[in-house]
């Protein structure tokens, strides 16, 4: 219950933080109903509300993992880290079928597997990425073609 009520908390001084902000924005006068101003202040009221809830409402005291569970969990924050730093200068492709390949093997301890599945994720989102959002990806490094 103790845990629950702390994040409960937590929850409720970052949303607090975030309308604070969001009512700090200078919106121009060309804006959306539900524009660059409205919109956080509602996604921070909604966190304000989850988080009272989670305060008044907590649940029976949970079953924390052990130890193995949480450097796995450190090991997929590495590999996601490890994956930002190496977008740039290896493309989207290379780095992408990795750490999707690493992260699949840790749920599902099977090579083939998780192979496929770093690779049709690499491929699948490159091609969504880039040409169903327009986004301007790089596929592979540069230093590839000269």
């Amino acid at each position: 219950m103790a845990s629950d009520r702390i994040f409960g908390l937590v929850v409720i001084a970052v949303a607090l933080a975030f309308i604070a902000s969001a009512l700090a924005m200078q919106v121009s006068f060309l804006t959306d109903p539900v524009g660059s101003k409205t919109f956080p202040l509602i996604i921070g009221g909604v966190a304000l509300l989850a988080g009272f809830v989670i305060v008044l409402k907590p649940d029976a005291d949970p079953d924390w993992p052990g130890p193995a569970t949480f450097l796995r969990l450190a090991f997929a924050l590495l590999v996601l880290i490890g994956y930002a730093y190496t977008l740039r200068p290896f493309g989207f492709l290379i780095p992408t079928a990795l750490a999707a390949g690493v992260l699949s093997y840790q749920i599902t301890p099977q090579k083939t597997p998780a192979v496929l599945t770093g690779a049709g994720l690499s491929g699948g989102l490159f091609l969504l990425f880039k040409y169903g959002l327009d986004l301007g990806l790089v596929a592979l490094p540069k230093s590839i073609f000269g």
